[in-house]
């Protein structure tokens, strides 16, 4: 989001990094784990490769080349698929491990979902990596990941351990029989529920992996679900799998595909309430203690930057899987909801402007869109970089074009600043080339904020959405109707950095006329701030003014299009 906020967060992680140290005296220290692997066939020698599971079915048992005995895992990396095996193991609570293997290839990662990892570029020979984890105070599961990189070729992976007691699981080994039975018992435009016959396991079945496509979505202990947060008029492709209290996971059932009800409204039928949340900046919530409490269901995380040669990470230095932002994520979707992530923001490394051409950026797209199963995707365009670059602006309208093509159903959001009567130059310059070039961008997302609106925020949001519409019926041709259903607003709760203020009041009323207007998304920057601080002033972590906590994110989930 185009916000002054973004610039402090560096000396914001400096300063918590020296409070945490200066209290680490007082901090209680984990357990520590007693030497012995956990792991279940960690050399591969079983010639199988249960109980580890590889997307894409890319991983299989190879003789050669091996670190140790006579197998290895080898993983097929492709420019899609980053070939990622894991395996879920029982763990007890606040203890340390020690995980470690040896891997050979080009930049292959070790790690725990939601924990540490670690990574090495050794490309002709194999190499031992070690990393540590804590398990938390009620933690009592761990999935171990190795996993290749995208277009980087095979990798290897060879004598695994996880150095640590085992958990409630004990020696259990046997994965439970594979679902059978499933089928749809229902749809709307928004939501797939399903059914399937129950699993036996020779200990018990605890849970059932709901999947569309490759992602896991949701997880339930019984034997139906609601598969929540997808969009109108779309195929979804769905599988499940059990689990046992070990972690050990059955075959996938019987696939059932559902297309979605078509939405209400004109243009695409796509509507989303999804207010951003960031991982990397203001003492981050609980995505799921915010769901809880407001019936929010969508979120927009921010923000994908460029790691380096166009590759995606998030914040520009967080692993794009297997980090904070993936546990966000997978929270998030467990409990009914989705993320559509944001491409860009105000500052730092932008995808847009250091990939080099079109194709180059649809590709660093696409790793993101595969590695969590998108359904959306926002490419939020600021600054002189992006925003104020005409040709930066034609490769990235050219890109979404490009994944839109290749992922059917895919929804393509982008976002901008905005004047208070409608979009600029360089607004007006975006939709002329996205009409140009026949991009087909579902939303046009404006930004009121941050332009000198000065006191009417309301009247000023709405003069600016107007403004959009009319731009887009000139370029389009479209009737009111269709120019609404294709328009977003994004704005910022409490004091903006020009010190406007978007009161509760205020963003109700802006809710009620996009309602009553039928647009596209309503979002705001950010669930971080949505907190009180009365005269608390622009910072990260609250919104500088009289609130009730998750007040605004509450007043979104009201927003229905």
């Amino acid at each position: 989001m185009r916000t002054l906020l973004r610039r402090s967060r560096r000396a914001f992680f400096a300063l918590v990094g020296s409070a945490a140290l200066a209290l680490g005296g007082a901090v209680a220290l984990p357990g520590t784990a007693q030497a012995a692997n956990t792991l279940s066939n960690p050399g591969f020698e079983s010639g199988s490769l249960s109980p580890w599971s590889c997307t894409g079915n890319l991983g299989s048992v190879v003789s050669s080349p091996v670190h140790g005995g006579s197998k290895a895992l080898a993983g097929a990396a492709s420019s899609s698929d980053n070939a990622q095996c894991t395996q879920t193991v029982s763990v007890q609570p606040n203890t340390t491990y020690t995980l470690g293997g040896w891997v050979r290839g080009s930049y292959v990662y070790l790690g725990v979902n939601g924990g540490a990892s670690t990574w090495t570029t050794s490309p002709s020979a194999y190499s031992q990596l070690t990393v540590s984890f804590t398990t938390g105070a009620s933690q009592t599961s761990a999935t171990i990941y190795v996993h290749g990189w995208y277009a980087q070729g095979t990798y290897y992976a060879d004598d695994l351990s996880l150095d640590g007691p085992g958990g409630g699981g004990g020696s259990d080994t046997q994965a439970p029989t594979t679902p059978t039975g499933l089928t749809s018992t229902g749809k709307t435009s928004s939501s797939v529920s399903l059914k399937w016959n129950a699993s036996t396991d020779n200990v018990g079945v605890t849970a059932y992996d709901i999947y569309s496509g490759a992602g896991q979505v949701l997880s339930v202990s019984g034997t139906s679900a609601t598969v929540g947060g997808l969009s109108p008029s779309t195929g979804y492709t769905f599988t499940v799998k059990a689990r046992d209290a070990a972690g050990n996971t059955s075959g996938a059932s019987n696939s059932v595909t559902v297309t979605t009800d078509a939405g209400s409204g004109g243009g695409s039928g796509f509507k989303q309430a999804a207010p951003y949340l960031y991982e990397g900046w203001g003492d981050p919530p609980s995505p799921t203690t915010v769901m809880s409490a407001t019936g929010i269901k969508w979120f927009t995380m921010a923000f994908v930057l460029d790691s380096g040669g166009c590759t995606p990470a998030w914040d520009g230095n967080r692993a794009l899987t297997g980090g904070v932002d993936q546990t966000a994520i997978n929270q998030i979707r467990s409990a009914g909801g989705d993320i559509v992530p944001s491409f860009g923001g105000w500052q730092g490394s932008k995808l847009g402007a250091n990939c080099s051409s079109a194709s180059a950026l649809a590709g660093a797209l696409q790793k993101v869109i595969d590695a969590y199963s998108l359904k959306a995707i926002d490419m939020d365009i600021e600054n002189t970089d992006e925003f104020e670059n005409e040709a930066v602006q034609a490769r990235i309208l050219t890109a979404l074009k490009t994944v839109k093509a290749n992922n059917p159903g895919l929804k393509t959001i982008v976002t901008f600043g905005t004047s208070t009567t409608g979009p600029t130059y360089y607004g007006n310059r975006l939709i002329e080339q996205a009409q140009s070039l026949g991009a087909g961008i579902d939303v046009f997302t404006i930004m009121p904020f941050d332009f000198g609106g000065g006191s009417d925020m309301y009247g000023n949001t709405v003069n600016a959405a107007e403004g959009l519409k009319a731009k887009l019926k000139s370029t389009f041709g479209w009737d009111d109707a269709t120019a609404y259903s294709h328009i977003g607003i994004s704005g910022m709760n409490g004091l903006s950095d020009q010190q406007e203020n978007t009161t509760p009041a205020i963003w109700t009323q802006i809710r009620d006329w996009a309602n009553s207007h039928h647009i596209a998304r309503l979002a705001f920057w950010a669930v971080n701030r949505d907190r009180p601080c009365p005269g608390g002033g622009v910072v990260s972590n609250c919104s500088g003014i009289s609130q009730s906590t998750w007040q605004f994110t509450s007043t979104t989930a009201g927003f229905t299009g």
